[in-house]
């Protein structure tokens, strides 16, 4: 249902953009969200975006990280600029808060010092 892609490895300072395609209608759900869990923690919610496009962040990735959606292609995205090695994680999408799809394979982000 969900397909993330766009990782790579990138040396601190760097960018990369993240996009996710739903086999779904995004549109039916109120939020969409990017996760993330780094090496030996709990996948953590770092970005979600409603249908107004009212987005909200994780205080760790505020003024960095920008989520968008493009519903008439059922995929979000997620801008992440002056990325950090904090940064380093496989990265997700799903409904947000709650989760109603069957996670994807996720895209490994690593960010080197």
């Amino acid at each position: 249902q969900l397909a993330e892609s766009g990782g790579g490895s990138v040396q601190a300072g760097g960018s990369l953009r993240l996009s996710c395609t739903c086999t779904r209608y995004i549109n039916r759900f109120k939020r969409m969200a990017w996760y993330r869990r780094a090496p030996g923690e709990e996948r953590d919610l770092v970005a979600d975006i409603d249908n107004d496009e009212i987005a909200t962040y994780a205080d760790s990735v505020k003024g960095r990280f920008t989520i968008s959606r493009d519903n008439a292609k059922n995929t979000i995205y997620l801008q992440m600029n002056n990325l950090k090695p904090e940064d380093t994680a496989v990265y997700y999408c799903n409904t947000g808060p709650s989760i109603f799809l069957n996670w994807g394979q996720g895209t490994q982000v690593t960010v080197s010092s």
